[in-house]
């Protein structure tokens, strides 16, 4: 373990960041596994989504929410420009195509109002149910976003772009969403944990976990995780971006059926805003990860 581990920290060393990774074989409980600070405490960003995830699907499971019914995403949510949330009027879908934007653009507007809509008792439940007592969720996406005009001193009605880019960069490092001990964190290990969880049908009812599964598996984004890995090779996953924060957490399906829990989250020397060697440095590690577990 100590030259696979020493080998991805310094895929991180080169890209300028420190790495926190955990890998195991999906389904195998007592199986070899890697970790890299895979039980340290670690800002989830975006990662989050993937347990309001678990807690819509179970819900529709369950015949408590019909996933056809339509919503309305109205100016309050419209803050991270992507999706819905980037829109310049108001956007009407239904629930399962809000959860769609969700995980695989990482709609914050379509996050915020399935959040709402499941609550976050639910939410905590499925930590609960799995025993992810290091999980620790503060809200959803508003929340974070308020946090930050609170931290720099703006009005909660200020626009948020305008205020982090009056922001100097000893305000930026002194913020709480970057800190894990005052915003939405977990350990590497938990994360697999769920991943695990979700593809051998233990987070919840069988068609809610195949429903996470299918939507993770449409992810967008292709420069983190998906960079490291050929043709053939299958990503279901979910990224997570703050200031200093690059993130990727999901499941690896090999050519021959085989399927690996791999949790990468890291946290870069710089504030800047595009980081592509970091990026391309979790690609790297997730492969040694994998290549190390097959081996």
């Amino acid at each position: 373990m100590t030259a696979i581990a020493d080998e991805i920290e310094a895929v991180f060393a080169g890209a300028g960041a420190r790495g926190f990774v955990h890998a195991r074989e999906v389904g195998v409980s007592d199986g070899p596994e890697v970790g890299v600070g895979a039980d340290d405490q670690v800002v989830l960003a975006s990662v989050f989504k993937i347990p309001v995830a678990v807690a819509f699907a179970r819900e529709v499971a369950a015949g408590r929410l019909d996933e056809t019914d339509r919503t309305r995403v109205t100016a309050r949510y419209r803050i991270g420009g992507i999706g819905t949330a980037g829109c310049a009027d108001d956007v009407e879908m239904s629930w399962r195509d809000l959860a769609h934007f969700m995980l695989t653009m990482s709609d914050n507007a379509a996050t915020d109002l399935i959040y709402h809509r499941v609550g976050q008792a639910a939410v905590d439940q499925v930590l609960a149910d799995l025993g992810l007592a290091r999980t620790r969720l503060v809200g959803c996406c508003e929340d974070l976003f308020a946090s930050v005009l609170s931290d720099l001193g703006a009005k909660p009605d200020d626009d948020l772009e305008a205020v982090l880019a009056g922001a100097s960069e000893e305000q930026l490092w002194k913020l709480s969403v970057v800190d894990p001990e005052r915003t939405t964190s977990l350990t590497p290990r938990e994360i697999t944990t769920l991943l695990d969880a979700i593809w051998t049908d233990r987070a919840g009812d069988p068609a809610a976990c195949e429903r996470v599964r299918t939507i993770m598996a449409q992810q967008i984004w292709p420069h983190r995780m998906s960079s490291g890995f050929p043709a053939g090779v299958t990503i279901a996953a979910k990224t997570g971006t703050l200031p200093a924060v690059r993130n990727e957490a999901g499941v690896v399906t090999d050519v021959d059926g085989r399927r690996y829990a791999v949790a990468v989250f890291t946290r870069a020397e710089s504030l800047a805003d595009r980081q592509p060697a970091v990026d391309s440095a979790i690609g790297e590690a997730a492969r040694l990860a994998v290549a190390h577990l097959r081996a």
